[in-house]
């Protein structure tokens, strides 16, 4: 999970239009708060990671169970619900302010950036990611998950930016309120669309060859229409729009977003698979807030990116502030983390697979999960001075282009 151009690189923000100068404080301080939020969504990942590396043998389903899902094992999960709708919409929004740095040529900067990302970023899923999830070589299995889809959203995104703003809007919220209408259609395999469905909205199995399949965890569909709305965001934070102009949009969108989920979901006709009450209290609630995320369903973004504009606005409320600098490291080197992490993570569990065995069936595994969290608190500090400093050598060293793509 990564975005594209963080607060180190970003620069200002507007589309293809000539910007006037801001002061680079007044820069800093709002795509600090940008890069904050990466950074918490960061910490999320690596706790959910951290789930499936040793937690395994208590994996859950999309959407859970609630009956079957203890309460700590439901919310640190659906914590993570956070983590892709909060990366794909920064990269939108991000792609709008690496295009404000060129005038007049932002758009078509933009857009090559895009597009030439989005390759990457697929090409990178497919190798480097997926061997430190597997550790096969020659795969046997490619799971298509979030960096794919980041990619392949940019590549969209990099065509669909030169739309007028209204229309990229207009596009972005009918691919995501509107592909639940397809859930219902299904193609079998063999079908001419199969494939290509596979790909856009239906998860499922992509036969290559006898040795080798593809499994699409992240359908696109719905990611196109995050990424639009993210660039769509990008003015918010543009020069000439200071705090008290973008905080009341943050506030007013996150809050209508969380509204339109409750009632949304207290009617229980249309966007999520529909809930019912629980034997307790608590049941309820987890019923309630138990969203489905393969695709990302209508209520799933409504609630994920209304929290993440309302935790955006309060991060922008406090430019600076030394508790959240900590974030802000990890949000502005997230490809370099993501890889990084993922590879520790195996070779952590290769090491504790080796001393201990497996003690949980298959699997080694923690015996709760107050050890995810501890060994995500463990990995995070530890993690965090090497990041630091690859995230320094980043904005140092400007004058290298391939930096840019980590």
């Amino acid at each position: 999970m990564t975005t594209i151009p963080t607060a180190a690189t970003a620069g200002n923000a507007s589309s293809a239009v000539n910007i006037p100068a801001i002061p680079a404080q007044a820069a800093s301080t709002r795509l600090g708060a940008i890069d904050s939020l990466r950074g918490l969504v960061i910490v999320f990942m690596l706790l959910d990671h951290v789930r499936e590396t040793f937690f395994l043998h208590r994996q859950v389903p999309d959407p859970m169970v609630v009956a079957d899902t203890p309460p700590d094992l439901f919310f640190s999960r659906l914590l993570a619900h956070l983590c892709a709708p909060v990366f794909v919409f920064l990269t939108g929004l991000s792609a709008f302010l690496y295009g404000s740095r060129h005038g007049n040529a932002g758009r078509a900067a933009s857009s090559a950036f895009l597009f030439k990302r989005g390759l990457f970023l697929v090409l990178l899923e497919v190798t480097v990611v997926n061997f430190a999830w597997t550790f096969q070589f020659p795969p046997a299995k490619v799971f298509l998950q979030v960096i794919w889809v980041i990619g392949l959203s940019m590549i969209a995104l990099a065509a669909l930016l030169w739309l007028p703003r209204r229309a990229l809007i207009a596009l972005g919220v009918v691919l995501v309120a509107g592909h639940n209408l397809l859930d219902g259609l299904h193609f079998p395999a063999g079908h001419a669309m199969y494939v290509p469905w596979a790909v856009l909205h239906d998860r499922g199995w992509i036969e290559v060859s006898e040795s080798l399949r593809l499994r699409t965890s992240y359908p696109l569909l719905p990611w196109i229409g995050v990424i639009a709305l993210g660039y769509a965001a990008g003015p918010w934070f543009g020069p000439g729009v200071n705090a008290a102009q973008r905080q009341p949009r943050l506030l007013g969108w996150g809050l209508g977003l969380v509204a339109g989920f409750i009632v949304l979901r207290a009617l229980n006709f249309y966007g999520d698979k529909p809930w019912v009450s629980g034997e307790t209290g608590l049941q309820t609630l987890m019923g309630f807030v138990n969203i489905t995320k393969y695709p990302p369903s209508l209520l799933f973004v409504a609630l994920t990116l209304g929290i993440g504009l309302l935790v955006l606005r309060a991060f922008d409320r406090h430019p600076g502030a030394a508790w959240l600098r900590p974030l802000a490291v990890f949000g502005a080197a997230p490809m370099f983390f993501y890889v990084l992490h993922l590879y520790l993570l195996k070779f952590l569990y290769l090491g504790a697979e080796a001393v201990w065995g497996h003690n949980h069936g298959e699997y080694f595994g923690f015996g709760g999960m107050g050890g995810v969290w501890l060994c995500t608190l463990v990995l995070a500090v530890a993690l965090y001075p090497v990041v630091k400093a690859f995230a320094a050598f980043k904005a140092r060293r400007r004058d290298l282009a391939w930096l840019k793509y980590l």
